[in-house]
């Protein structure tokens, strides 16, 4: 008679089962001290609730809107590729799609404006600096010090191991951008206040800031967008902006050879109101034809130099603000019924591995004694 095949999962399952009714067991013979850890962490959690600053968050969200830029050179392309010009595309601007919106936010030359930005702080009838309220004026309070202590200590540390030093480095080093040690410590804490959030499926772009104060997340957020709309427009027109200087220096290039052309033609008729030779008339007819070829490229350019001044306008995107930024009335954080679980939680695990080492620090010495 054959063997009936075993299966390794029946040998194993009541082990299984065994070892975690026995987990279970020790767990609820130790209950008090479970509760014990949660009550307490829970207790924690409440403090902090109340303790941790609060955070104002305000937002706005708008959808940015270009038309496609179209071919301006037209009728003059030919005509003034005869006088050695080349107009090329007027306003083939390039697009920046919404994804890449968080990257020019994290500039170092963004920051920097950033960093100069104006608020208002309560207490103080003047605007100061973004720069100014962290440096000057911002207090983090006992817990953002022992928090800032806590994320600053690695960095400490290796600087105490390393030796190195802060450098003071001017700050114009041949054009380069120079970032300074309080410069990046508040791009940090930039880093962790902006949010830019793009929706490519959508097309919106939300832009959030969180401060201490609603109002001042108000106004940082607007700075924000306005700078980064700034940054959009800039970029975009940059080529038709270019277009349009290209054009403008040719056509003061061709206006004072018109109008040379122009003294030359009238000066030789006054001279020669009364000749009739035929050399006379040669170059009469020679002075009309550039006249008149400088007077078609002189016009021709006068209406490309329109053209280009309203590529320019039409390159530059316009943005629909869906949700324009208001002063937050609600504090965004700390939530504290999160803040509460989530220590309470963490007390319920250190209260079950506080068990489970306790069951088998007693487990060794039982097996110490027995031998």
């Amino acid at each position: 008679m054959l063997d009936q095949p075993t299966d390794d999962n029946s040998k194993t399952n009541p082990r299984s089962e065994l070892d975690l009714l026995a987990l279970i067991k020790t767990i609820w013979e130790h209950r008090k001290q479970l509760y014990y850890f949660v009550g307490v962490f829970a207790v924690l959690g409440l403090v902090a609730a109340f303790v941790l600053p609060k955070q104002f968050t305000a937002s706005s969200t708008f959808v940015p809107q270009t038309a496609e830029s179209g071919r301006a050179g037209g009728s003059l392309s030919g005509l003034a590729s005869l006088a050695g010009i080349s107009l090329g595309n007027i306003g083939a601007g390039s697009e920046i799609p919404p994804s890449l919106y968080p990257k020019i936010v994290s500039s170092a030359t963004f920051r920097k404006s950033l960093l100069e930005s104006k608020i208002s702080v309560s207490g103080s009838s003047e605007l100061v600096t973004y720069r100014q309220y962290y440096e000057e004026i911002y207090s983090p309070g006992l817990v953002g010090s022992i928090k800032d202590f806590i994320v600053g200590l690695p960095g400490m540390i290796t600087k105490l191991v390393t030796g190195d030093s802060e450098v003071s480095v001017s700050e114009s080093n041949n054009g380069l951008i120079v970032i300074t040690k309080k410069e990046s410590d508040l791009f940090k804490r930039l880093e962790s206040q902006l949010v830019i959030t793009p929706n490519e499926k959508e097309g919106f772009v939300t832009i959030s800031f969180v401060l201490p104060e609603p109002l001042m997340a108000a106004q940082m957020a607007t700075h924000v967008q306005n700078l980064l709309q700034e940054e959009v427009i800039a970029y975009k027109i940059t080529n038709a902006k270019e277009q349009l200087k290209f054009t403008e220096e040719r056509y003061r290039e061709k206006k004072t050879e018109f109008e040379e052309i122009q003294s030359k033609l009238a000066t030789f008729r006054d001279r020669n109101q009364n000749i009739v030779s035929a050399t006379a008339q040669n170059q009469l007819q020679r002075l009309e034809a550039e006249y008149n070829f400088a007077f078609t490229i002189y016009t021709e350019l006068a209406k490309q130099l329109e053209q280009a001044k309203l590529q320019v306008s039409k390159d530059t995107p316009v943005f629909s603000v869906i949700q324009p930024v208001t002063i937050p009335i609600e504090k965004s954080a700390p939530r504290r019924p999160i803040v509460i679980i989530i220590f309470a939680f963490l007390g319920g695990v250190l209260g079950i591995g506080y068990i489970f080492a306790i069951e088998f620090i007693s487990e060794i010495r039982r097996q110490w004694d027995e031998k």
